[in-house]
């Protein structure tokens, strides 16, 4: 059930699907639960969901009584990353610009378009979001894809159920990982390599190894666990919880995280541009459907060791 903000922007011009409700909130006490709600699409992120996203985190803020927040995905996945060929796909549509103060893309061609839009909705809400002064909790069960991984990464703790798992596989595509390059900072470099050389999935169990992950829990207990976890942290002073939070993430960015991260999104662009003037598109012809298939073939392989 929604009592906040799951409003759909896109709706009165006609030009996607209507959905309602693509995310929901629900006030638990002193704990926000914000809920991804395109099940059957998994999760997959569309503008739609972003703004959306970013309604309820800024009405989770504003509210006082708020503590801690917790950003869930309903159904049997928590994400499998952005919106690649879903109906309700609308990297057409305009919205207004939140995040970045930058023209908006509608109508801009080539690169000027995919940068534009990717500055706003990929790396600057996320950067926005990674500086919320309350405690975020991503909880994570099934696929954390891509995208998915930008949406649990800005989140300052994670706890991940035993059938979680999680991959950046966008080298397939010919591009150095997601917009919101985190990998090296949420898992150190070595397994940052690994995790985007292979594009693998990767168990709860070898994310929390590498540090990604702070809990893994069964399935069964992922909800509970993970509410008692805020519950625990929502008893500390909130104006001490804020300050803690800026400066873990002012220490990080010390250590190069919001300067990396904007060398490699140069990186991330030039890469769609190379693909366009070789290829058939920005994406090295891959879409989510191939994306998938790719990924199945690699698993099927690293299980059973056959060609």
């Amino acid at each position: 059930m929604s009592d906040g903000p799951a409003a759909n922007p896109a709706n009165g011009d006609g030009s996607i699907p209507y959905e309602p409700d693509v995310v929901t909130y629900e006030r638990r006490g002193a704990i926000a639960v914000v809920t991804l709600n395109r099940p059957g699409y998994r999760n997959a992120q569309n503008s739609v969901m972003t703004y959306a996203i970013d309604a309820a985190f800024e009405q989770a803020v504003e509210d006082p009584e708020v503590k801690v927040i917790v950003l869930a995905g309903n159904g049997k996945h928590f994400s499998a990353g952005h919106d690649l060929g879903t109906p309700g796909r609308d990297h057409h549509v305009k919205y207004p610009n939140k995040a970045a103060l930058w023209w908006d893309h509608i109508d801009r061609p080539g690169g000027d378009q995919r940068f534009a839009r990717e500055m706003e909705v990929y790396l600057g809400m996320c950067r926005r979001w990674r500086e919320i002064p309350k405690p975020t909790i991503a909880m994570v069960q099934g696929a954390c894809i891509a995208g998915g991984l930008m949406l649990a990464w800005v989140c300052d703790l994670i706890i991940a159920s035993d059938d979680a798992f999680f991959s950046d596989p966008v080298v397939r595509m010919g591009i150095p990982g997601v917009e919101y390059f985190a990998h090296p900072w949420v898992m150190g470099p070595r397994a940052a390599k690994e995790f985007l050389y292979t594009g693998d999935r990767f168990d709860a169990a070898q994310a929390k190894e590498w540090g990604m992950v702070n809990r893994v829990v069964p399935r069964a207990d992922l909800e509970s666990e993970t509410m008692a976890l805020a519950e625990k942290i929502s008893a500390m002073p909130q104006f001490g919880l804020a300050l803690t939070k800026k400066a873990v993430n002012q220490s990080e960015d010390l250590m190069g995280m919001r300067a990396g991260m904007d060398s490699v999104f140069g990186l991330h662009h030039f890469a769609h541009a190379h693909n366009a003037e070789v290829g058939a598109d920005s994406l090295g012809g891959m879409n989510a459907r191939t994306m998938k298939a790719q990924a199945s073939t690699a698993d099927a392989k690293n299980t059973d060791g056959k060609d």
